[in-house]
């Protein structure tokens, strides 16, 4: 009996001290241009490996996955709580994080420190309220034109007519990226997921994500359908291997602004739109006013569609999320997620090139 606790203990410090030691490992690696270089290159190979695995497979894979894992996990940290088997669920947790980490890491973590898109471009000035106003004022008229042309419902609200039209639209907007910001390897395979998990993202505020662990893009289904299209193209971006935030919203804007897909074009320069004015509004909430007052009445019928869906799923879980990802982005050397200066300089800088 002792000998069996003493090996228990011993494997509960071994599988601990492994994983600081992974800590400090990829800390070490990501202070390395040549070995997150090497994590790139690794990308290239698995992505399309994943997708060719798992893009057949009707459903998200990677949901299953994180349930069953998920499952796994709540049965052992219950198994905690008794004392007879506490010590071994410790170890099975231990054993299951350090997997988890490592393979994270490795599909995915080390891309965070890849060079940052803004000193691909010629230009890297920062970005100015004054700018950003005579954007915005460019996008709105855009917004206006494209939106008259597009599909709406009964009541006026903008609707996606092949939503699978807009996906192939995605791939094959990705092999057409400025090679200065892009030189990665397309593989045109549909791995586009509705999320098991619609019900719950619509009341956290998660539009879509990426696994790492399968490569799908995954989209909450049930989101306003001006939304859906650039959130594709945002996750599709990802896929290509942009790990960072802000610099996928600006991959997915230049696969959708000059889409000839009318779906994917309005709600690309919807997002842009709207994130020129959230940049503003500290600055000018005045010049914002006016904007929205000068949307077109199908512009004003999506943006209430859109508040109203917001209002319907607020609450504790949107407040909770909001704050794990916000930690979630800096630890990863970003800015938090309801900050759009970086997307907004790489997006001044790139129309002013």
């Amino acid at each position: 009996m002792a000998t069996n606790t003493s090996k228990i203990v011993y494997k509960k410090r071994f599988w601990a001290g492994l994983l600081l030691a992974q800590f400090v490992l990829f800390y070490l690696f990501s202070r390395s241009s040549v070995i997150v270089s090497f994590f790139e290159s690794f990308f290239e190979v698995q992505k399309k490996f994943h997708q060719f695995i798992f893009s057949w497979i009707p459903f998200s894979f990677g949901d299953v996955l994180y349930i069953f894992t998920g499952i796994f996990l709540i049965y052992s940290i219950t198994t905690c709580f008794r004392k007879t088997r506490r010590k071994r669920a410790l170890v099975q947790i231990l054993i299951c994080i350090n997997i988890f980490y490592f393979l994270y890491q490795i599909f995915w973590g080390m891309l965070y420190f890849q060079t940052p898109i803004i000193k691909k471009l010629n230009s890297q000035e920062k970005p100015t309220v004054e700018k950003a106003k005579i954007l915005a004022l460019q996008y709105l008229q855009k917004c206006k034109e494209t939106r008259k042309q597009a599909q709406e419902d009964a009541n006026g609200i903008f609707i996606i007519k092949d939503l699978h039209a807009v996906q192939q639209e995605i791939l094959k907007r990705q092999t057409m990226l400025p090679e200065n910001i892009s030189r990665k390897t397309t593989s045109e395979i549909n791995s586009f997921k509705p999320s098991i998990f619609k019900n719950v993202m619509s009341y956290t505020g998660i539009l879509g994500y990426y696994n790492p662990f399968t490569a799908e893009a995954q989209f909450n289904s049930q989101l306003p359908n001006t939304l859906i299209p650039f959130t594709s193209a945002h996750e599709s971006s990802h896929q290509l291997g942009f790990a960072r935030e802000q610099e996928a919203n600006f991959v997915g804007y230049l696969i959708g602004i000059n889409s000839t897909n009318l779906e994917l074009r309005y709600s690309t320069e919807y997002f842009t739109l709207k994130s020129l004015l959230n940049y503003i509004l500290d600055k000018d909430p005045a010049f914002v006013k006016s904007i929205l007052k000068n949307y077109s009445p199908e512009m004003k019928k999506d943006r209430a569609y859109e508040k109203a869906f917001i209002l319907k799923h607020q609450g504790l879980l949107d407040d909770f999320f909001g704050f794990t990802n916000n930690l979630f982005l800096k630890s990863n050397q970003q800015e938090g997620s309801v900050t759009y200066s970086y997307f907004i300089n790489l997006l001044l800088n790139y129309e002013k090139a």
